[in-house]
């Protein structure tokens, strides 16, 4: 049994297939997909789930693999139609964060 197999049971076989196979498992496997598709992906997987604690560190993750943060508002804005405008924004003012210019120590 999977990870996620094991967490959920028979209780729901199509979304353990889902999880497992689909979402992840085949998104990080799939060699065909860059590491910025992937991070993306994982990306807007996060924001419709509305999981702002992972958030983050992906966002961060995505940053280092190319993804500006003008394409990053850009897909967050996109998916505020299907996940909700309170999710979109708190991603957005975690894009803030992440791309705010860091301040001078010495200022």
């Amino acid at each position: 049994m999977t990870p996620a197999q094991k967490l959920i049971g028979d209780f729901a076989p199509k979304l353990v297939s889902l999880t497992d196979e689909t979402l992840f498992g085949d998104v990080w496997a799939r060699s065909e997909l860059s590491p910025r598709d992937r991070s993306l992906i994982t990306v807007a997987s996060l924001i419709t789930g509305g999981n702002t604690e992972q958030l983050r560190g992906h966002l961060t993750r995505a940053k280092d693999n190319g993804l500006t943060e003008t394409e990053l508002k850009e897909v967050i804005i996109h998916l505020a139609f299907y996940a909700g405008w309170p999710k979109a924004m708190s991603a957005i003012v975690l894009a803030k964060e992440l791309f705010a210019p860091e301040e001078d120590p010495d200022r």
